[in-house]
């Protein structure tokens, strides 16, 4: 069956990459068309179709520079090798510094036995699966600054107490990505808030004002971080991610298939303690946020952000503040490991090999993911055309605005996976649409934003989505097929409240705000809670019978 499915995937890019030629020897104008969505389609499809990621991404890649190039084949080389390739590692080379970092750090807590120490303190206070995954669930909340940060530093942490308690990697690669990003997009101070806000400049209002009006509207993820709550407590596994859960309660298998991540038994030192874990994360949270407002002009001389928290934060950029913050921090954590006489200067040395090669498959894929989306979205303009459909049609939708502007943002995010380029695109449009006193502006930032979220956490070429299958060590495709009905089902209801929200301004305009908010994530609430009990339901009638 492997062997036809692969015949048939390379059939498929063979004949996509001659069709793309074909095209783009015609010498029409190919830029901010409907064929600047192909390469991300092709892309996603083969992935889900093979679950080889890279090559499917490779292929994708191809086929955008194919349709770039104007039928050069010298341009279509530049194309992958300078626009897709080079720049992406460019771009990306602070976030490769940080992931390197961090993989250096969770390789010296490790070593130094504070991973162990950890896991023998959960075994004694962490006594169920519903506590593994209540404590997963709850670390991602707390770690609200950066999701790239929370992923890995959730999975490092949580791993060792998940796998005792048999949670499927899969699962806990769930539980990792449905907290990154949704806390981030409902946290005022993160780096995705300042992200929002640098895109909100040029509009004439306040970009962070802007995102904390809209935070009480952000559906979809204040109703993923309760269907995670509530799939927990409830133990209401369904789709893909049940049959993982099963295996792993009922055989200790935590992988459910095949292909796994591959994982050496590390020498450690067994005098560690908890402390030795706690003190190394809660320096990187400290020393991040104070890399963020000190990369956004805290501490300069610009008297728009020298001593305002909130304007820094919003000015700052994450790709430099965060290795800035993690490179003191792994400095410091030498030094405090070293004086504890954990481990050796040498022993520290070993350990920074250890953790680039922990992050090569993470490093990898983001490569080539960052690569297709340079190529869709900067030599192809998929995000402006998907926009400029939007902009055109924005006038007669009315009240249902929210909602289809939710259903735009999840498409492009996931066509694209990126959260960021969305916002950058559909930000400025969402601005212009209503005026600064109508409730319905910030409904429709929301939906936005809320939107971006849902087709980032949907994707299988979102950094996010790379991040938390690499922070709980899952197969990638194997992590993206067992989220994807639950990001699905919150999506859907997410989508309900927002025609409700469009229905109930138009009913009644004069509503209070927080009312209006209430009654909207009351039903998205109750909606999951029945949708979560059909499983409960069905499998006790079939237990019965």
């Amino acid at each position: 069956m492997k062997k036809i499915v692969s015949w048939i995937a390379l059939a498929v890019s063979i004949t996509m990459m001659v069709l793309a030629a074909c095209i783009a020897s015609r010498g029409e104008q190919l830029e901010a068309t409907a064929w600047s969505l192909v390469p991300p389609v092709v892309a996603i499809c083969l992935a889900l179709l093979t679950k080889e990621v890279y090559s499917s991404l490779f292929v994708g890649i191809v086929i955008g520079a194919i349709l770039g190039s104007g039928g050069s084949f010298t341009k279509t080389v530049d194309n992958v090798v300078s626009v897709g390739l080079i720049e992406a590692i460019r771009s990306t080379a602070g976030i490769f510094l940080f992931l390197v970092i961090l993989g250096t750090i969770v390789a010296l807590i490790n070593y130094s036995g504070g991973s162990a120490a950890f896991g023998r303190w959960a075994e004694k206070n962490i006594r169920s699966r519903i506590g593994a995954q209540l404590a997963t669930f709850f670390l991602g909340i707390l770690i609200f600054i950066d999701d790239y940060f929370n992923c890995l530093t959730v999975g490092s942490v949580m791993l060792p107490v998940t796998d005792k308690h048999r949670v499927s990697r899969a699962k806990l690669s769930y539980l990792i990505d449905a907290t990154a990003a949704p806390i981030c997009m409902i946290a005022p101070i993160s780096s995705w808030a300042a992200a929002v806000a640098q895109y909100s400049k040029g509009t004439g209002m306040s970009g962070l004002g802007l995102f904390i009006r809209a935070i009480p509207y952000n559906f979809y993820s204040l109703l993923t971080l309760t269907f995670v709550l509530l799939l927990i407590l409830m133990k209401s596994d369904f789709g893909p991610m049940a049959k993982h859960e099963s295996n792993a309660i009922l055989h200790g298998d935590l992988y459910s298939n095949e292909e796994r991540v591959e994982e050496k038994e590390d020498k450690f030192n067994h005098n560690g303690r908890v402390i030795d874990l706690l003190l190394p994360i809660l320096c990187l949270i400290g020393v991040s946020i104070f890399a963020l407002i000190y990369v956004g002009g805290f501490f300069g001389e610009d008297p728009e952000y020298a001593g305002h928290f909130v304007k820094a934060f919003a000015n700052t950029d994450a790709t430099v503040a965060l290795p800035w913050g993690a490179l003191l921090v792994l400095i410091v954590v030498i030094g405090y490991l070293i004086s504890r006489k954990l481990i050796t200067f040498q022993g520290a040395m070993d350990c920074l090999p250890k953790g680039f090669c922990a992050m090569v498959p993470a490093i990898l894929i983001l490569t080539m993911a960052t690569s297709l989306k340079n190529i869709t979205n900067g030599l192809l303009g998929s995000a402006r055309y998907v926009g400029g459909l939007m902009e055109g049609s924005a006038g007669s939708l009315a009240y249902f605005l929210p909602a289809v502007i939710f259903l735009v943002a999840c498409f492009l995010a996931f066509a694209t996976g990126t959260s960021w380029g969305t916002f950058g695109i559909l930000i400025p449009i969402v601005c212009q649409l209503f005026q600064a006193d109508n409730e319905m502006l910030y409904v429709t930032m929301s939906a936005c934003l809320a939107g971006a979220v849902c087709g980032d956490h949907c994707s299988p070429i979102s950094d996010t989505t790379i991040m938390s299958s690499a922070g709980a060590k899952c197969m990638h495709i194997t992590h993206v097929s067992t989220q994807l009905p639950y990001a699905l089902t919150v999506a859907m209801v997410s989508f309900l409240c927002y025609i409700e929200a469009g229905m109930l301004q138009w009913l009644s305009p004069s509503m209070p705000a927080a009312a209006f908010a209430g009654i909207c994530l009351a039903t998205g609430v109750g909606l999951i809670v029945v949708i979560l009990s059909v499983p409960k339901l069905l499998k006790k009638k079939k237990t019965n019978v």
